[in-house]
């Protein structure tokens, strides 16, 4: 699993596509300038070329958000990920609905929220000690629901009170790789899906949903893909990312210029520190 600083904090950030094509050219040796990527009805991202039998399962997914872009990829299980940025308010949060949710204080933002997580969820959430924790733990329940979305490819019209996570252990320490949260859909625990989670810093979490594919005889029983000391995540730049690209249209050189001298998107000025949070 990869990923790499956001190359802009823009819309437009390259970062997750550049991502997407290095993983097909590498792992199934497609070249840059004959992948062909296409979107799922629900906006999944999917190899559109014809690949090898033993590679017809190969699945992908991306997020980015906050400072990162990332990238998980796998063989034979179903694959979702998410990454979520803590941040305070003026929250804003966009959900795989389409819809982005604001608020200026985290009551306000909890209250708006309120229908997205279950009593259970709720109860861990404000169970945390601070605002700024009960916020941290908010984002974390928040990147675990969107990686089980993205992994089955669904989006609006998901009641995500359908889903129940019961996280363990409730702190994470940054760098290691949990495996133990569970996941309950329509009350009943889901076996075959695992959830890996991982802290990156103070800031970042990121939640994979990892789950058997319908019609697909696996063949490993285990559905942890993962070594235990495997590293989960690999930090690119953006000249790892491009080292072997070949272009895939002719250079335009306006369009880069006019990519260039687009601004980053400017950091909010939250009206609640951190601090205040304590």
């Amino acid at each position: 699993m990869w990923l790499s600083r956001r190359l802009r904090l823009s819309p437009d950030t390259p970062a997750g596509r550049l991502l997407m094509r290095k993983l097909i050219a590498e792992k199934l040796c497609i070249p840059w300038n004959e992948i062909h990527l296409q979107r799922t009805s629900k906006g999944k991202p999917f190899l559109a070329n014809n690949v090898l039998s033993i590679c017809s399962n190969y699945n992908f997914n991306v997020s980015h958000q906050g400072d990162y872009a990332v990238l998980a990829a796998e063989p034979e299980l179903q694959v979702g990920i998410d990454i979520m940025k803590t941040n305070l308010p003026g929250i804003s949060l966009c959900h795989s609905d389409g819809q982005d949710y604001c608020s200026s204080s985290i009551p306000n933002f909890f209250h708006i929220m309120k229908r997205q997580f279950t009593e259970t969820e709720w109860s861990v959430i404000k169970s945390m000690s601070n605002e700024w924790m009960q916020l941290d733990m908010f984002h974390r329940h928040w990147a675990l629901k969107e990686s089980f979305l993205k992994a089955i490819g669904v989006g609006i019209g998901f009641n995500l009170q359908r889903i129940e996570f019961n996280v363990s252990p409730l702190q994470l320490e940054i760098g290691k790789v949990y495996k133990k949260t569970k996941m309950l859909l329509d009350g009943d625990e889901e076996e075959e899906w695992t959830f890996e989670e991982t802290r990156l810093d103070d800031h970042h979490h990121i939640a994979v949903a990892l789950g058997k594919q319908e019609g697909f005889v696996q063949k490993h029983s285990d559905v942890c893909s993962m070594e235990p000391n495997q590293p989960q995540f690999t930090l690119l730049t953006f000249e790892d990312l491009v080292a072997s690209g070949i272009p895939v249209a002719p250079e335009d050189s306006a369009y880069w210029d006019n990519f260039c001298s687009k601004l980053e998107s400017p950091v909010k000025q939250n009206s609640l520190s951190r601090q205040d949070c304590l």
